[in-house]
């Protein structure tokens, strides 16, 4: 996975930060973005995020996910 790829989220995940649904549950299956960054590293230092996977939906809505989450397009 790198830098500017299109995904889709494969699986059901949920968030409460979404622009349209703030402090509500909601699914984001099926989502398709933009990959913006993968994180393996801080200040040169190796690191082991969570998840590494920064996506991109649209203008105003990111999120961090796990590579098994998202599908290349």
């Amino acid at each position: 996975m790198q830098v500017g790829d299109r995904v889709r989220v494969k699986e059901s995940v949920v968030v409460y930060h979404h622009p349209e649904h703030r402090n509500e549950a909601f699914d984001i299956k099926g989502l398709e973005g933009e990959v913006t960054a993968v994180i393996t590293d801080w200040k040169g230092r190796p690191v082991s995020a969570n998840y590494p996977v920064n996506v991109k939906f649209g203008k105003k809505f990111r999120a961090h996910l796990q590579e098994s989450e998202i599908e290349l397009l």
